[in-house]
């Protein structure tokens, strides 16, 4: 971690990130209702903002947000080039731009204005890396997540996704499978899942109620312009069992290809041929 000072962007202004930055009644805090974006950057160049910045506006939108004053792409990516220098944050960073209603009112709002605060923290990797040892996932059983108007979005509300990292971390896994209402896979705790049978690839399609992942987009993107046939569909645990690979995906990650379900066993061919190509797209080389 960078020694010097660190900072956070709170609606533009540049403050220091261990001092209090927003109130008690922020309506993130108080109500969940708040939206996130987590960015990969390297050095400042930001991987696929376009899309982060469609997906927040659009949702900002459903939810009945205004947009705070000089929302642009342009200015928030300035913004977080900002930033990323002021924190000297050079190589691989995560970044998590929040956006939030502003405080006033219980359940029902004062007003539908927001403001936004951003985050930098360094990461390990400046690419996308895949993972050398496999994952040992698991299947969530204890809660199941609804499909309804919120499932592909990412809120502030995240308490089924708590639950399964601590499940993770009691069973030790290297993640969990969400499962939805109607017992198809969703999703990782915090990633989109794909499978891989007979060299052609599934993921769950967002009518299943996976989030909206850039992450999602971009691989089935790739992997369609690789020349590899794409599902969109409902899948259940038999699927896992069929399947040659299995593999999660994030904006932040890339690819970590999983190793084991229950006694099932899995390859790592198409995600490490997906994570250079992956690479290569973002970045104009492999890693």
């Amino acid at each position: 971690m960078n020694s010097t000072k660190q900072f956070i962007c709170l609606n533009g202004v540049m403050q220091e990130s261990d001092k209090p930055a927003v109130s008690h009644t922020n309506r993130a805090f108080c109500y969940g209702d708040a939206l996130f974006e987590t960015i990969h950057a390297n050095g400042t160049r930001l991987q696929f903002f376009p899309h982060h910045y469609r997906r927040l506006t659009n949702h900002m939108s459903i939810l009945k947000m205004m947009q705070p004053n000089g929302f642009s792409q342009e200015n928030l990516e300035a913004h977080i080039v900002r930033l990323l220098n002021k924190n000297r944050l050079l190589k691989g960073a995560r970044i998590r731009l929040c956006v939030f209603r502003n405080s006033g009112g219980y359940y029902t709002p004062a007003s539908n204005e927001s403001s936004f605060l951003i985050e930098a923290v360094p990461i390990e990797h400046d690419l996308y890396a895949l993972n050398k040892k496999g994952l040992r996932v698991e299947i969530y059983k204890e809660l199941k997540k609804a499909v309804n108007f919120f499932s592909n979005m990412k809120t502030s509300n995240s308490l089924l996704f708590i639950m399964a990292g601590l499940k993770k971390t009691e069973t030790g896994a290297g993640d969990m499978i969400i499962l939805n209402d109607r017992g198809g896979l969703c999703e990782g705790i915090s990633s989109n899942l794909f499978i891989v049978k007979g060299g052609e690839l599934f993921t769950p399609s967002l009518s299943e109620g996976c989030v909206a992942g850039i992450m999602r987009s971009q691989i089935l993107r790739i992997a369609r312009e690789a020349g590899y046939k794409c599902h969109e569909t409902a899948l259940y645990e038999n699927d896992l069992e069929k399947a040659d690979e299995l593999f999660l995906c994030n904006a932040i990650a890339g690819i970590r290809w999983v190793v084991a379900w229950e006694q099932k066993r899995y390859y790592s061919k198409t995600a490490a041929q997906l994570t250079e190509a992956l690479n290569l797209d973002a970045f104009g080389k492999a890693n």
